[in-house]
């Protein structure tokens, strides 16, 4: 019993430390992202038990799990950041619980699947922690805690009160998400391989502790039969039954194989291999050989006795078989496995079958111990710098966020309720027009009150010609459902929106001629300008927006004295707007983007200060030629406004600006 108790104990420091390597350095520096933002803004201003009737037509078992955790988080970035952590280590360590149940006599085996399963390079989603600890994190963890307590009766004079307690655990991680659907095949094939003796006496015993599961299985079967084809489910549609053929689903295998089985374990030096040069890339290489060192000068890590050829071989078949049992759900709803995107996130079903396989086709190849050790090592450190490149890319992300929000909220300090945000692409990857909706939701309506919503952010190109936003023409209604509240709108209610890559988050007007200076942007941008009504900004509203929830406000550098500009440039404030850029130039900072300097050039040239704005002219000019046309059509309006003591100068400059004719 002790060395039992010791096996189980011994590792608790080392999955601690690969935790935070992989996941806790960048911890403090990630926020919220994807179905985070309604998730959170659920939580604050509806409260724990909207989540019930939230998830009604989607997954309604997953609502009890939000209600729980939602009650006992508050809806901050950092406490679910905090509480992905403690899951991931969790998990980690009820795998290695559930094989020490299975295999109490191979404890090198199950801290090798474990240990893998812990750091597991296959899933990125990890910093998307409010959606993903509830809708897969929690479920897998019951999920693996019920193989454990089937394992574990196995043993038991009375097994059945641990046989009930994994029937209830299934229930917890099966019935929430379709995500987990096949993967009750892998118990199955674990027993299998357990119980020794003929084939027929393997299956019979098996069968008889294998068949409340199955009966479990089927009634998730036929409940998700229900709601895909009869009941309220709004989804992924199921394909595989009625567009079934081996030429569509063979590839889609392979690929699976391939990514599951051998690519993800290695993938981190694939991605790194363009900045090798990169702090980033060097601090990550250097957390891998760190990682990798720790590992193999631990003295009782992945040490004992090997195991058979027949047993290893066993391993890597259960190990394909799961994969494959664990891509079920997914490919059936034809979703693509795409690493490195949220659609990673099918591979949690995949999770430990991979693990399985990769330590049996260790066991398999390598007749050394010291080579086991080494390569099992080299896959966990690897593991473990994949994780915290991830880390990385999603801190890079939250800080982009929080710069939106502030831009947003210096340039828009208050907005008519009922206005419709346009854009056609925010330049960020974790996050989708319904995400922003909520945080300028929480932004502008402080106060809300269900069932309306005040404001909505719609992407044109992703939305144009579908229900949400049928037309860009004046007076079309703008209508979508948010979860439990609804927004009704229409175009002609519209603040169009633009953040450049490199550049500040500006708000379009079609009286400042903006159709044209962005007519090299997409269609889906340009075609929306005329709708834009800067007149719904409120100027000096009573409480400013101030994205507090992300972060306190920023330093002000070149994109808050631009916001400040061009709000006062809105309401015809030159003076101000001269200023802000002298501020600006003063304080070091310059233009990011050409097209920003046209509300100083016309802020000069209302002032009469016609050098000034001449030089401006020709300094953007040089930085981007591309913007000669509206600068040709700008200034031939500006000789209607200039004095007659300037006309001969204007007119000179104009001459030289070799304006097409």
């Amino acid at each position: 019993m002790k060395r039992f108790f010791d096996s189980l104990t011994r590792p608790v420091p080392l999955f601690l430390i690969l935790t935070l390597m992989g996941y806790g350095l960048l911890l403090p520096y990630t926020g919220f992202y994807w179905d985070d933002w309604p998730f959170a803004w659920i939580a604050e201003f509806l409260g724990p038990a909207e989540f019930i009737p939230a998830f009604t037509p989607f997954r309604p078992f997953l609502g009890p799990i939000f209600f729980l955790t939602t009650s006992l988080i508050p809806p901050i970035p950092i406490y679910w950041q905090c509480a992905a952590l403690l899951i991931r280590f969790l998990i980690g360590l009820a795998t290695l619980w559930t094989l020490h149940q299975l295999w109490p006599e191979k404890p090198r085996l199950s801290l090798a699947v474990a240990s893998l399963v812990l750091v597991f390079p296959g899933y990125s989603q990890h910093w998307v922690a409010f959606t993903h600890i509830n809708q897969e994190l929690i479920p897998f963890l019951f999920y693996i805690l019920s193989f454990g307590f089937t394992f574990k009766a196995l043993h038991s004079q009375r097994p059945f009160p641990y046989t009930g307690i994994a029937l209830l655990l299934q229930v917890c991680g099966l019935f929430p998400t379709e995500y987990f659907f096949g993967f009750e095949g892998l118990r199955a094939l674990l027993l299998l391989l357990y119980y020794s003796g003929p084939i027929r006496e393997k299956i019979t015993y098996t069968l008889r502790r294998w068949w409340p599961h199955l009966f479990v299985w089927i009634l998730n079967a036929l409940w998700l039969i229900y709601y895909y084809r009869f009941g309220p489910y709004n989804s992924y549609e199921v394909t595989v039954a009625s567009e079934f053929s081996w030429q569509r689903y063979l590839p889609e295998i392979a690929d699976t194989l391939w990514k599951v089985c051998f690519y993800i374990w290695g993938q981190v030096v694939v991605l790194q291999n363009g900045s090798l040069q990169s702090p980033s890339t060097i601090f990550t290489l250097c957390l891998i050989l760190t990682a990798f060192i720790l590992l193999l000068t631990n003295k009782t890590a992945f040490k004992g006795r090997s195991e058979s050829p027949s047993f290893a071989l066993s391993l890597v078949l259960i190990g394909l078989m799961g994969i494959l049992l664990g891509r079920l759900p997914s490919l059936a709803a034809g979703l693509p496995l795409r690493l490195q995107s949220s659609f990673d996130r099918l591979m949690v079903s995949m999770m430990l079958a991979s693990s399985l396989y990769m330590v049996g086709l260790i066991e398999w190849i390598l007749p050394f111990p010291v080579m086991r050790r080494i390569v099992l090592s080299a896959l966990i450190a690897l593991g473990v710098g994949q994780q915290f490149f991830n880390a990385n890319i999603f801190r890079r992300d939250w800080e982009n966020q929080k710069e939106i929000y502030w831009q947003l909220a210096w340039r828009v300090p208050g907005l008519q309720p009922d206005t419709l945000l346009l854009t056609h692409q925010m330049p960020i990857d974790y996050e989708t027009d319904f995400s922003f909706t909520a945080p300028i939701n929480w932004m502008y309506a402080p106060d809300f009150t269900p069932p309306k919503l005040p404001y909505a952010l719609i992407y044109t190109e992703k939305r144009l010609g579908g229900t949400t936003l049928p037309a860009l023409e004046p007076d079309v209604p703008v209508r979508f459902t948010y979860r439990t509240v609804h927004f009704n709108g229409t175009t002609s209610q519209t603040l169009v929106i633009f953040k450049p890559v490199n550049g500040c988050l500006r708000v379009l007007d079609p009286e400042r001629g903006d159709a044209q200076l962005y007519s090299i942007e997409s269609k889906f941008l340009t075609k929306a300008i005329p709708l834009s009504m800067p007149s719904r900004i409120f100027q000096y509203p009573e409480k400013p927006a101030a994205p507090v929830f992300v972060s306190s406000e920023p330093e002000h550098t070149w994109c808050f004295f631009f916001a400040k500009a061009e709000l006062a440039h809105q309401a015809g404030g030159f003076e101000q707007v001269v200023e802000l850029f002298e501020q600006a130039q003063a304080g070091g900072f310059s233009i990011q983007d050409p097209r920003e300097g046209f509300i100083f050039i016309d802020a000069y040239v209302q002032l009469g200060k016609i050098e000034s704005a001449m030089n401006l002219t020709n300094a953007l000019l040089q930085e981007d030629n591309r913007l000669r046309n509206f600068a040709c059509d700008f200034w031939t309006q500006a000789l209607d406004k200039t004095s007659p003591e300037n006309m001969d100068q204007l007119v000179q400059f104009v001459s030289g600006l070799d304006c097409p004719r």
